[in-house]
């Protein structure tokens, strides 16, 4: 018997059937970014646009085409134009659109700088709408992803003060040995042993009257002010402008002045390098993303009000509810959710710690000396007294100011139990903080009460369980695009994404037929198609 085999014809004249609907699955993402892509109100980013010169590509199609471009993980825009000259569902969603990779870049890093976010927020209120979310609860946390920057091309706060300080003796011995007078403005400047900081612009004013001067200055002198000019100088504003791009933090990337350099927990290497990477903080609720966040700090705790702040102003209300582990428990992020009457599900340290046996058997620890509240003094031990002797403050820096209460013991010397109870030469002191014990005490009901139990356990499944499926199962462990307002872009982006793709999954077999029936119905409306004989067609 003859073999049979399909019929292969590459000289066709029609590659494609007459709609390249036909060739989507009815419960394809695609069709989802589509819609919701269709719903989103882009008045502001077509005001972008100038009314004059050649024509543009639509800005709802290229958002259709990022969106959808990230849900497949394709990040880059090469990818993404090849695609749309490949890939059926890209050819489909831009109309056979073909932008180069060039003006998706432009598009992305450019034209949505100013709106991500706010598209961001519009799918998240139609998730609301639709019932997924509710917005009054956030489970927030923070994850490091690893900038695109070179990771050896660091700039440290240390080094460059540092090296400024002894490029400020250098400056001053050179002034005091060509001009006497310099010497007796330096001694007037100086305030016990400690000289003033030197500035470029000091400097550079110095030099320049130094100049009118040459004629009659010796060959050493000269030699002297042209090296404070070529050399001094220019080091000293390298400087300058080094700790002006710091600003608060302790260091940053050459090749992206906008990443600090932080630990990273998967770290390629295995041996915890410092990598320039970006803290990006996250809200989730039933595992969508409903805020996001890009720092340069490494820590959590300082985050949290101005994360809280942004969800605010994006949705005009706040979560009742806030969860968070115990890198968020501080006492100004504890007064900010009272003061706005937020519910606080935020762990503190020790939280487990103090839990255990050992901890409350420790009987030299501060929490479990005898206190007379109505005298104000603490006893050791031993049956000693420890004294009120006043307060000190400290403050962050973030602004914020702390009061601490210090007690002393009267006297060490002669206690059996002093190498157990505290390692000081002098006798003890223990520092109590009145409003963070308050304010912890209240969070300790709370998370140990049923619904502090049920809102810990879940947290572990919601924004740890959204950054393991983005950095491991979608392979974004490193952004692609470099300083902060581009790297906001680009993570707001996978968070659309993922929202998204989320969404895909939780809608039920007959909820998608029914939505793809409808984007039949429009889509053979706009065709000039009969409606009944297309819904028909499709087994409607």
């Amino acid at each position: 018997m003859k073999i049979r085999f399909k019929e292969l014809n590459s000289n066709q004249s029609v590659l494609f059937p007459s709609h390249i609907l036909e060739r989507i699955p009815e419960n394809h993402p695609v069709l989802l970014v589509n819609e919701v892509v269709d719903q989103l109100n882009l008045e502001k980013l077509f005001s972008s646009y100038h009314k004059r010169g050649a024509s543009s590509y639509h800005p709802r199609m290229l958002v259709k085409v990022l969106f959808y471009a990230y849900l497949c993980n394709i990040y880059s825009c090469r990818k993404i134009a090849k695609a749309l000259q490949e890939n059926i569902y890209f050819m489909w969603l831009s109309g056979n659109s073909t932008p180069d990779f060039r003006t998706i870049n432009r598009f992305r890093g450019e034209g949505l700088k100013e709106d991500i976010k706010e598209l961001f927020t519009q799918i998240v209120l139609v998730l609301q709408q639709s019932g997924y979310v509710s917005l009054d609860v956030q489970y927030i946390d923070g994850t490091k992803i690893e900038s695109a920057s070179n990771g050896y091309t660091f700039v440290w706060r240390g080094s460059v003060e540092k090296h400024k300080t002894k490029l400020e003796d250098k400056i001053r011995s050179v002034l005091s040995l060509v001009d006497k007078h310099i010497e007796q403005d330096k001694q007037a400047e100086c305030i016990g042993d400690t000289p003033k900081p030197i500035d470029s612009d000091l400097l550079r004013s110095k030099v320049k009257e130094l100049n009118t001067r040459l004629d009659k200055m010796g060959k050493i002198e000269r030699k002297q002010i042209r090296q404070l000019q070529e050399d001094y100088l220019p080091r000293l504003e390298k400087y300058e402008n080094q700790l002006d791009k710091l600003g608060t933090r302790n260091s940053y990337s050459k090749t992206d002045e906008s990443a600090t350099f932080m630990r990273m927990k998967e770290d390629h290497m295995k041996n915890g390098q410092l990598k320039p990477a970006y803290n990006v903080q996250i809200a989730t609720q039933e595992q969508f993303i409903t805020n996001l966040g890009i720092y340069q700090r490494a820590g959590d705790t300082a985050t949290l009000p101005s994360f809280l702040l942004d969800f605010e102003n994006s949705y005009h209300k706040q979560s009742r509810i806030i969860v968070a582990d115990a890198g968020y428990g501080s006492e100004q992020n504890y007064e900010f959710m009272e003061d706005n009457h937020i519910e606080a599900f935020v762990k503190y340290n020790y939280f487990h710690k103090e839990q255990k046996r050992a901890w409350k058997k420790d009987a030299f620890a501060v929490q479990n000396l005898f206190y007379n509240k109505d005298q104000d003094f603490f006893i050791c031990t031993m049956g000693q007294r420890l004294i009120n002797i006043g307060q000190k403050k400290s403050k962050s820096d973030l602004g914020y100011i702390s009061t601490v209460t210090r007690y002393q013991a009267q006297n060490c010397n002669d206690c059996p139990l002093r190498g157990l109870c505290h390692k000081s030469k002098n006798n003890r002191i223990i520092e109590v903080n009145y409003k963070l014990g308050d304010y912890r005490k209240k969070a300790r009901e709370r998370l140990i009460s049923e619904q502090g139990i049920y809102h810990r356990g879940k947290r572990c499944i919601e924004p740890e369980a959204v950054f393991a499926q983005i950095k491991h199962n979608h392979q974004f462990n490193r952004f692609r695009l470099r300083g902060l307002q581009k790297v906001n872009i680009e993570f707001t982006l996978i968070a659309i994404a993922h929202n998204l793709r989320k969404w895909t999954k939780k809608l039920s077999k007959h909820l998608f037929f029914s939505f793809i029936q409808f984007l039949c119905l429009v889509f053979s409306n706009k065709q000039g198609e009969n409606t009944e004989s297309y819904t028909m067609r499709l087994g409607a």
